[in-house]
């Protein structure tokens, strides 16, 4: 993709996001502040690599276009600031929407004159081989951009080389920790849903993509956390269930064996119980007998003599 390519298409997806703030109602305010999130982390790269690559290469091999490049950056210097001040500033201000309003107005006056007056000129200049050339540098130099306006910084190389790249460093940390903090926020409030049985839907995001995405990664993690603790959790509870069951299942073989037992005793007991009685009672008749007929052989003895 050739330089001017590329900057054409950063424009269309500018428009596009325009369009989407102007749609949104007067109290979206969830829409768009994300809107403006975008606006503000894509044209803070675009005017990075226009500043850093673009415009040093136009006013160096096209010849005059000098006033033009430095209105340009004027126009971008004024943008940054009204970025920096959205940046901070909530969607429910009254000043939001005005701010807002007046940024797309002065970024698609910039976009009619670069694409109607600027773009023609470097283009009929430097020809095919060399736009492609530039375009691959700046596809480059768009992941090492700032994400945040920095209107206070440099904005002609070689200092805006030096300075950019610290500043999109800084960006890129404030972005992590951002996004740290809004996805442990998330996180805490998904517990808070589960713990009350709510469906309610955690605050979306906000910032850069790094941002957004660091967020939705501390979140999703958190939540694989959190639905491996209840597989634990039921799979530990269903182990004890079956243990309890097993328990008692055992339990109850132990008490009906030992009834068994017991009765088989008992009978056992009862039956050498009566066994005992009759042989106590043929004992005794037979003692008895015994007895009987000694008396009697003795009583027949004395009266013989």
């Amino acid at each position: 993709m050739d330089a001017i390519t590329l900057l054409k298409d950063d424009h269309k997806d500018l428009e596009r996001l325009f369009k989407e703030f102007e749609d949104a109602g007067d109290r979206a305010y969830v829409t768009k502040r994300r809107v403006v999130d975008r606006i503000i982390e894509e044209l803070s790269r675009h005017a990075a690599i226009e500043e850093q690559l673009f415009y040093p290469n136009v006013r160096a091999r096209v010849a005059g276009t000098d006033g033009q490049v430095l209105e340009s950056i004027e126009e971008h210097h004024v943008v940054k600031w009204l970025l920096s001040d959205l940046d901070a500033m909530q969607p429910e201000n009254e000043r939001f929407d005005a701010k807002t309003t007046v940024l797309i107005e002065n970024v698609r006056h910039h976009i009619e004159e670069e694409e109607g007056e600027m773009f023609p000129k470097v283009r009929d200049e430097l020809g095919r081989k060399e736009l492609q050339k530039l375009g691959e540098q700046m596809a480059a130099a768009r992941h090492l951009a700032p994400t945040h306006p920095h209107p206070r910084s440099p904005d002609a190389p070689p200092a805006n080389l030096i300075v950019g790249l610290a500043a999109a460093m800084v960006d890129r940390v404030g972005d992590t920790v951002s996004g740290l903090a809004q996805g442990g926020v998330n996180v805490v409030h998904d517990v808070l849903a589960k713990v009350r049985g709510e469906d309610r839907r955690a605050p979306s995001p906000t910032g850069s993509s790094i941002a957004r995405s660091t967020a939705r990664s501390v979140r999703g993690a958190a939540g694989a956390v959190m639905d491996g603790a209840e597989d634990t959790l039921e799979t530990a509870t269903d182990g004890v269930s079956d243990t309890v069951d097993a328990v008692r299942s055992g339990a109850k073989g132990t008490v009906t064996s030992a009834r068994r037992s017991a009765d088989r005793t008992a009978t056992t007991a009862k039956r050498a119980a009566t066994s005992t009685r009759r042989t106590a009672r043929s004992a005794a008749r037979s003692t008895a007998d015994a007895a009987k007929d000694s008396a009697e052989s003795v009583s027949s003895a004395a009266k013989s003599s």
